[in-house]
């Protein structure tokens, strides 16, 4: 027996001439689609981007289930649109296939996945001599794969790479088990099975990428639970505690939003110059552990809710059922999509005031309003920006062509400067002089503001704005001196810089 560990894009087989296991073995390798030759699971695939197309999908996956494994996979790659010319293929094993094929061997893609995928896939690739998938009856997997792979090459006379439990007993039939990205225990288990076996490594096992996955970055928004506490001028200690846990519990349920969309977003998302280097979009998190880290994060921020009471819990459901309406549905409706964005945005204001109990003013709302249609009307010009670099006329994932970019980038700047507008109608108002010693500091906000969204309208015509506007301005130099400076003004107008 015989144990390899290998390196991404290193041979496999350690045999110093070519063919490099063809002589030793058998001219016949195996290759398994899923988490092999694909950083990712077709099942989950089809399934999510059936989700998106029609949310009513998980009430036929499940009744396709009660027919079996094979026909559920049918149903799913009838009802999805996975484009195979963006999925993440693992280089690492394509480099090992072209190495056996320059040797004169014959490699074969059989895959539990279904037989009309695993034909696109095939033909994508060009590097198959066959190709077998399940059929709708059967499932080609565990010892359902073994029995086809002995029947037609003989058992002992193939090479297999997978890499799953559920290999195992291919591997116990095989002349060569190879195992790709495997686990550690995985490996002890294939090299106990008496038969040679190598280990292909291309992915690194780190918890970095399900961090990414979160978008961290992303909990800058929720920073906005804290503005009523602010605006109140209230920094008692249970008032301060309140929007804290608002904070935590708003982070969990937005981040399990954001686990959603990525999944239901993975073709569009792999079609865009940044976005593909998302972790599930790119292969680094495997899909199929991604409805479970939803699930996990809801119930998480489900307990931080439920301790700041009713109301607070009543606002963050209403916040998690608009957000999976714009994923599943509204993100793609035009104009309707800009204003539920900037209603997110506005949410978190009225959850911060009602984990506190503070009375929201009006001017706040009014204010929150308006800037965040702003910001949101940015975040879609961009994307409309890019999609006229990459040449492309409609939007993908979106209700948008390019045509409609002037309009959009209009309602970006007249909804900012409608929100200075508001703020400095606030600047007058009788109970400015109740809260700030100095209220003709104010102005300097207005002023502020006004520039910087003039900046941004700018930086975003000639299409140097990141996809979200609130992280441009976190990374922004300029950005973060405006937010200092406003900062300056506000603490004058309370009295605690004079």
């Amino acid at each position: 027996m015989e144990s390899d560990t290998l390196s991404a894009h290193s041979r496999s087989f350690p045999d110093p001439a070519p063919p490099p296991v063809a002589a030793a073995v058998s001219p016949v390798l195996v290759v398994d689609l899923d988490g092999t030759l694909l950083a990712s699971d077709m099942l989950h695939e089809t399934f999510w981007s059936a989700v998106g197309r029609d949310w009513t999908t998980p009430v036929r996956a499940g009744l396709a289930l009660l027919r079996g494994k094979a026909a559920l996979k049918r149903v799913l790659a009838a009802s999805a649109a996975v484009d195979v010319t963006l999925l993440p293929y693992d280089p690492g094993v394509i480099a090992e296939i072209a190495a056996w094929r320059d040797g004169g061997g014959r490699v074969v893609l059989v895959t539990a996945s279904d037989q009309a995928l695993a034909e696109a896939i095939a033909a994508h690739l060009g590097l198959f001599d066959e190709t077998h998938g399940s059929d709708g009856a059967q499932n080609l997997k565990g010892p359902v794969k073994a029995a086809f792979l002995n029947a037609r090459f003989g058992a002992g006379c193939y090479a297999y790479m997978g890499d799953s439990a559920a290999d195992l007993e291919v591997w116990r039939h095989a002349a060569r088990a190879i195992t790709v990205n495997a686990p550690a225990d995985l490996r002890r288990r294939a090299e106990a099975l008496g038969v040679e076996t190598a280990h292909l490594v291309t992915r690194p096992r780190t918890p970095g990428p399900y961090l990414r996955a979160l978008r961290p970055h992303q909990w800058l928004k929720n920073l906005l639970v804290f503005m009523p506490m602010l605006a109140a001028h209230d920094l008692s200690a249970g008032t301060v505690a309140a929007s804290l846990l608002a904070f935590l519990g708003f982070s969990l349920i937005a981040s399990s939003v954001y686990v959603v969309n990525d999944l239901i977003d993975l073709d569009a998302d792999r079609a865009h110059p940044r976005k593909r280097r998302r972790p599930f979009a790119s292969g680094a998190v495997p899909i199929a552990r991604g409805g479970a880290l939803g699930l996990g994060l809801i119930a998480a921020g489900a307990l931080a809710a439920l301790a700041l009471g009713p109301t607070f819990a009543a606002v963050m459901l209403g916040y998690l059922v608009a957000t999976f309406a714009y994923s599943f549905v509204l993100k793609r409706r035009a104009i309707i999509d800009i204003c539920v964005l900037a209603g997110l945005y506005t949410i978190r204001i009225i959850a911060g005031g009602a984990a506190t109990g503070i009375e929201l003013s009006v001017w706040l709302l009014a204010f929150s309003m308006f800037f965040f249609l702003s910001l949101a009307a940015v975040k879609r010009q961009a994307e409309l920006i890019d999609t006229l670099r990459r040449g492309q006329e409609i939007a993908r994932g979106r209700g948008y062509r390019v045509e409609d970019l002037p309009l959009v980038g209009a309602m970006s700047v007249a909804a900012g400067y409608v929100s200075v507008l508001v703020m400095a109608l606030y600047v007058n108002a009788a109970e400015v002089v109740e809260l700030y010693p100095h209220p003709a500091a104010l102005w300097g906000i207005c002023a502020v503001l006004l520039y910087w969204l003039s900046r941004t309208a700018l930086i975003t015509h000639r299409g140097e704005m990141h996809d979200d506007p609130v992280i441009f301005a976190a990374r922004d130099r300029v950005s973060r001196i405006c937010g200092l400076v406003i900062l300056g003004f506000a603490l004058v107008a309370s009295g605690r810089l004079v």
